[in-house]
């Protein structure tokens, strides 16, 4: 509204004067005089106040001119132009009555305009506030998102214990026939990036029936009593579908236990969650609804929302196996150019326990890395590159390490690499490289093996393998550094874990503690005590380490006896940087001849080609 009233003062002042126009050619006073005594005038204005002169000649063509004198013309010249006929009026100017009433006005009207503006945000705020207690859950279409079963690779599994679900919506009558009731709720549980978001996107396009998709944070807000109030209006939409499923994303951020925390926890968290097992579950039923919902900590939710009737079944989506890797690496790969030597079926074995959304990364990086190199198509090399860049860290070209350090980072990582490769149990060499990358001055790669349960022996020589770059630098240079940070904090966790968890240390036996439960998982921080006496404290102590300098001297024995090895593969980190794990056991071979040993050991190495 101001800014109207301020648009229609300024056209006013602005086209006022193009509206008056022009009042003829501007002449001089003489000229005027001039043709005034040759008979060319034929009549003459003068307007009082500014005393100009306007006339009309005798063909009709007007003019203006500004005179002298009191009334705008010299006296003699009065007498002349009436001497020849000319006729002669004064004029006063009219006041432009639209200019008076906008001066008056404009004022008034900004006042206007201004409390207008007032009242308008102050109905808006309101508006918000009376409306805070909506849900703010998407409604989604049959035909978007357009994502369907036939879009996710693999997981046949999670498929059919999902389409269960799809089908009952579809055709009730079936499932009726034989007295089956269709689960009310559906938990997709399993770690960040194998596609639980996905499939809830995927039954939005397969369902044909209503969909509604929420975050656990919208149900969150500053006021009192605003959760509870968005989980009614969330379950009213969906009975007004008829058929529906709602999908809620992260619900562990409203799930959680109740009691949690100091001071006995978040009361609108707990009233939140009260409301939504109601929903699901309480005195009036929902029929025809379905919950799906998704987390990565299903540890940590109340058993209440967990118990049959509300989230009947868990599915499990865990990370893809060999198979599904390669189908998953296809599809992220179906709409790029990839070039003749790409194989999907080697990176597939090179990419253990990664996920969909770390597979769909690397195929994408593969595709910057061949832009940023100038190729029309993306070429096994830039897989390889993605697939270090992803796993190990980005190269940092800007870091330079003097020849003191580098060396001392070569029998660091020689250690690990020889270690990897000549102890039997634990995971293969890949590579091992003393470019920094990431925030590691030298990396060893070993692709981990599709394993589901572990072997003390494998964690035995996982700990003797991250011992090995403190040993080989003590047993060359005599002294440590500061580089074994993170290996050792690797090895006494598996160490511990080993003692209190895992029942793996012969003085301690069957028993597990584990760590101290978080505040938030509904244990009192003040009140919590330890499961145990000091004595069996020290004696885990005592057993984690036992472990530790166990594997320590272990290495330390492999390095002594494997010394020429470990030296062939230092020189030729400094001489290339980086070497694969067949030239490491080749390298070691070589330190065994040097040195007429005949023993031959089996490498322990992955070979997929770089």
């Amino acid at each position: 509204m101001p800014w109207v009233a301020i648009g229609i003062f300024l056209s006013i002042f602005l086209v006022q004067p193009l509206l008056s126009g022009s009042q003829g050619d501007e002449i001089t006073y003489t000229d005027f005089m001039s043709r005034v005594n040759s008979g060319e005038v034929s009549t003459v204005e003068i307007e009082n106040g500014s005393l100009k002169i306007t006339g009309e000649f005798n063909d009709g063509t007007k003019f203006q001119t500004t005179g002298g004198g009191d009334s705008g013309l010299v006296s003699d010249d009065v007498e002349a132009i009436r001497a020849k006929g000319v006729s002669i009026d004064f004029t006063s100017p009219s006041n432009n009555w639209l200019l008076s009433m906008v001066g008056l006005l404009l004022p008034v009207l900004l006042i206007i305009g201004f409390f207008v503006w007032l009242q308008r945000r102050a109905q808006g705020q309101m508006g918000n506030v009376m409306s805070i207690g909506r849900s703010r859950a998407k409604a989604y279409s049959t035909d978007q998102p357009s994502t369907t079963f036939a879009d996710i690779a693999g997981y046949d599994g999670v498929k059919q214990e999902i389409n269960e679900v799809v089908d009952f919506l579809r055709m009730p009558e079936r499932f009726r026939e034989i007295g089956a009731r269709v689960p009310k709720g559906i938990l997709l549980v399993g770690p960040p990036g194998t596609g639980k978001t996905l499939f809830a996107r995927a039954v939005a396009g397969e369902a044909g029936v209503g969909f509604l998709s929420v975050t656990g944070s919208d149900f969150m807000e500053m006021f009192v009593g605003v959760g509870a109030s968005r989980v009614r209006d969330l379950f009213q939409q969906a009975r007004r579908m008829g058929k529906a499923i709602i999908f809620i994303d992260e619900i562990d951020s409203i799930g959680r236990k109740r009691g949690a925390g100091l001071g006995g926890g978040h009361d609108e968290r707990e009233q939140t969650l009260n409301q939504m097992l109601s929903e699901m579950d309480g005195f009036e039923t929902s029929e025809g609804i379905v919950i799906m919902a998704a987390t990565n900590r299903p540890d940590i939710l109340d058993p209440a929302l967990l118990r049959p009737g509300r989230f009947d079944r868990t599915i499990v989506v865990p990370l893809p196996e060999y198979d599904e890797r390669k189908a998953i690496l296809v599809v992220h790969s179906r709409d790029k150019r990839m070039g003749p030597d790409v194989d999907l079926d080697t990176m597939a074995r090179a990419t253990p326990g990664m996920a969909g959304a770390d597979l769909a990364n690397l195929v994408n990086e593969a595709a910057l890395i061949a832009v940023r190199r100038g190729s029309k198509q993306i070429e096994r090399i830039d897989f390889e590159n993605a697939r270090d860049r992803v796993v190990l860290g980005a190269q940092r070209e800007s870091l330079i390490m003097n020849a003191e350090e580098k060396k001392a980072t070569a029998y660091h990582e020689g250690g690990h690499a020889l270690l990897s490769v000549v102890l039997p149990h634990g995971d293969p060499l890949h590579k091992v490289t003393i470019l920094p990358r990431g925030m590691a001055l030298g990396v060893t790669w070993s692709l981990p093996q599709e394993r589901h349960t572990y072997s003390r022996e494998y964690f035995e020589d996982t700990i003797c393998k991250a011992m090995g770059g403190r040993v080989a630098e003590k047993l060359v240079f005599g002294h440590l550094n500061s580089g074994a940070a993170n290996d050792l904090e690797q090895a006494t966790g598996i160490a511990r874990r080993m003692v209190r968890e895992w029942g793996m240390s012969d003085a301690v036996g069957p028993m597990a503690w584990h760590s101290q439960q978080q505040v938030f998982l509904g244990e009192d921080l003040m009140s919590q005590g330890r499961e145990y006496s000091d004595d069996t404290a020290r004696l885990l102590d005592e057993e984690i380490g036992k472990i530790l300098h166990g594997q320590e001297a272990r290495a330390h024995e492999l390095l002594v006896k494997y010394r020429r090895g470990l030296e062939l593969i230092a020189e030729a980190l400094l001489e290339h940087e980086t070497i694969d794990g067949p030239a490491v056991a080749k390298l070691i071979q070589n330190g065994l001849d040097e040195a007429g040993v005949t023993e031959h050991f089996e490498a322990n190495v992955l070979g997929i080609p770089d």
